[in-house]
């Protein structure tokens, strides 16, 4: 939970102000949202290598080499700002996706280390904690970005935005030890059960339900999420001095929002939470791009993504509980499942903006998120809290 939180500080700078260095670049909105889409798929690439390998070979080692990786592109990014090699550090380092300070593509091997130490009545509080550790980090991290505003005096403005990789350095260095002291209990293992192919077949079918669910839910982040600042830059001309404390609220709330969900949870269930709390999120995100001004629509969003993040935890905990001893399998598809329609989500929007077009964003990502809740409902409305345990 530490090394989340270190991580959280610099995906919350980054995801406040990235977007906007490569708009300070002269980057345009279709560049900026296939480079945030290169970033997204190969992450999901990686995650569907490590996370099946990790039920195996334990997770501590593959979550060193995420850091190491980390560092290594937030250390290029820092001294450059050559195209190329700002695509490949956006690429290795997940620059502006945010992430809730989680391991980027190797967050599923967190989660499955996490369920392991754990048991099955404890997921959703304790889900429900990490996840609110990592919003407010990344709120640090986004109120930090607004200084931007601050630096670009003395600094000029490529180089007061590009200070900010030294938050990603140093929050990679610091989960590296982090992790690197941690000891690790040797993968579960499951030969000999006399139900295992019964019970396979029950994980693979509610696995399968997770993918098809989490396919909508995806590609409805990946048209707002990445582009939420470009987007407040474009229709309201502001800057990181505004945008940053903005998207801080946001993860502010996210984390109270954790913190009241994971009471919910334990009165009823991982389900009914979910399907309420995201349902008044579908309706204030509709409301974002109909506001006339800056404040009013950075209030909504801010409150939106109480409702919408504040969740994390307990679908986290619901995922986990899928399966008895494949957790890296069930949280890799949880992870690629979202992350991989994801990807595609910045280049429509991407399009879109280019376009003028700077409402259809939202209603398109509304339309996604009902359909993902009713399929959410029908799929998991009776499956018991903590699952196979």
């Amino acid at each position: 939970m530490a090394a989340r939180a270190a991580r959280g500080m610099g995906q919350g700078a980054l995801f406040a102000a990235f977007t906007l260095y490569l708009y300070a670049l002269g980057w345009s909105a279709p560049g900026i949202g296939a480079t945030l889409s290169a970033a997204l798929l190969a992450g999901a690439v990686l995650t569907l290598i490590v996370g099946p390998l990790s039920d195996r070979r334990g997770r501590r080692r593959f979550l060193l080499i995420y850091e190491a990786m980390q560092a290594g592109a937030a250390l290029l990014a820092l001294v450059t700002a050559w195209p190329p090699a700002l695509v490949l550090a956006a690429i290795v380092g997940g620059f502006g996706r945010g992430g809730n300070g989680s391991a980027g593509p190797f967050a599923p091997l967190e989660q499955a280390w996490l369920a392991q130490a754990l048991p099955a009545q404890r997921r959703g509080a304790v889900f429900s904690a990490n996840a609110a550790i990592g919003f407010l980090g990344m709120a640090l991290g986004a109120l930090l970005a607004g200084g931007v505003h601050f630096l670009t005096g003395p600094l000029g403005m490529v180089f007061a935005y590009r200070s900010l990789f030294l938050l990603s350095l140093a929050g990679s260095v610091s989960a590296f030890v982090l992790v690197a002291g941690l000891r690790e209990p040797p993968p579960a293992k499951s030969a000999g059960r006399p139900d295992e192919p019964v019970h396979r077949r029950t994980e693979n079918r509610m696995l399968g339900r997770l993918v098809i669910a989490n396919s909508l839910n995806g590609l409805s982040i990946g048209m707002i999420a990445p582009l939420i600042a470009y987007w407040f830059a474009l229709r309201f001309r502001h800057g990181p001095g505004s945008i940053g404390p903005a998207l801080a609220a946001s993860f502010a709330l996210g984390a109270l929002g954790s913190a009241v969900v994971a009471r919910l949870a334990r009165r009823h269930g991982l389900i009914r939470p979910v399907i309420v709390l995201r349902g008044a999120g579908l309706m204030l995100l509709i409301a974002v791009p109909l506001m006339p001004v800056f404040g009013a629509a950075a209030a909504l969003f801010a409150l939106r993504s109480g409702f919408n993040q504040g969740t994390a935890g307990v679908r986290q905990a619901l995922v986990v509980g899928l399966t008895r001893d494949r957790r890296g399998l069930a949280t890799s598809l949880q992870n690629v499942s979202v992350q991989i329609p994801r990807a595609v989500g910045p280049l429509i929007a991407g399009l879109m903006l280019h376009a003028g077009m700077l409402k259809a964003p939202f209603f398109a990502a509304a339309a996604l998120q009902a359909a993902y809740l009713v399929l959410y409902a029908r799929f998991f409305r009776g499956y018991a809290a903590g699952g196979a345990g």
